[in-house]
């Protein structure tokens, strides 16, 4: 880091204002898993090619800085990665919180919360590293294999590797990041996608159903982790992804008691309409936060973020 010389701070305005839960919740709370909050105060991540630094100020205006290296690929790829384009007053008005008053609480304790927009190969890796894990070591084998297998794109920063790297990968050394059982399914992913690369890009255009139906095929993907995909790496904002906090919400608050996940899936899609995967993220941080906050209850041990597989 230190070898790096970095830009000055940029202003990002029409990211809009994040308070500082909602930033932290977007960054790090599940949807990525290549951020890390600074000793200093400020996030720095990585995403496809980019390294960036994102810093809140006293309003809720952000700034952004990058390797001096990468400052015109990071200033031309973060407002897609943080979706700044997107009108999200105006699809969180459309959630039907007047009809709904847990999510109108869930809305108002997060009212920046946004999705990212993040490179669909590289959300498809992550989710794949996810099973029983948490996100901290989600994290570490996210690093592990960009430095094992990844290109460098700065001093000291590598990217995720490519499905044709992780193909020429070996079981052993795929074990050597940490991966456990879950080097079986990244490389038999890898094997399909790096023979037919055109295949994967196909999810980000196809319908719902058919995009969801056809990341369930691939080695290691369920129908939770196929959600999470598309929710984060294709911006499908229907999906609904059921972890053990979405089954929680919907058993305590909505009464539905001795429903099963794919039951609970298509609810919360009929429910929440074609939004339901920015309703989903609502209702997973404000879970979170009040179980945090409550110490009421304890988290299942490998379930302390909302869409690892169970």
């Amino acid at each position: 880091m230190n070898s790096l010389s970095w830009s000055n701070w940029h202003p990002l305005p029409e990211a809009g204002l994040f308070s500082e839960n909602c930033l932290a919740e977007t960054l790090d709370g599940g949807q990525a898993f290549r951020w890390n909050r600074h000793p200093d105060g400020f996030w720095q991540g990585q995403w496809g090619s980019c390294l960036g630094r994102i810093r809140r100020q006293p309003d809720g205006q952000l700034l952004w800085s990058a390797p001096r290296s990468l400052e015109e690929r990071v200033a031309r790829e973060l407002p897609d990665y943080l979706a700044v384009h997107q009108d999200w007053a105006n699809l969180v008005d459309q959630l039907p919180w007047r009809s709904d008053p847990h999510l109108r609480q869930c809305l108002a304790r997060f009212p920046s919360l946004r999705i990212l927009r993040q490179p669909l190969g590289e959300t498809l890796l992550g989710f794949l590293c996810s099973a029983t894990k948490q996100i901290v070591q989600i994290k570490q084998m996210c690093h592990q294999m960009a430095v094992a297998f990844g290109d460098e794109i700065a001093p000291g920063f590598h990217a995720l590797p490519d499905w044709a790297a992780l193909a020429r990968a070996s079981d052993a050394d795929l074990r050597r990041c940490g991966l456990g059982f879950r080097a079986r399914y990244i490389k038999a992913t890898a094997l399909l996608l790096a023979e037919a690369p055109d295949r994967w890009r196909s999810f980000e255009h196809l319908p719902y159903p058919e995009a969801r139906e056809e990341l369930i095929r691939l080695p290691g993907v369920g129908e939770k982790v196929a959600d999470c995909i598309l929710l984060f790496g294709a911006g499908r904002l229907e999906s609904f992804p059921v972890d053990v906090w979405i089954f929680r919400v919907m058993e305590n608050r909505y009464q539905l008691h001795g429903w099963t996940n794919p039951q609970i899936a298509h609810f919360g899609r009929t429910h929440f309409g074609h939004l339901a995967g920015l309703a989903q993220q609502f209702l997973f941080s404000a879970e979170r936060q009040e179980t945090r906050t409550s110490a009421k209850t304890t988290v299942p041990k490998g379930h302390t973020q909302a869409n690892a597989p169970a």
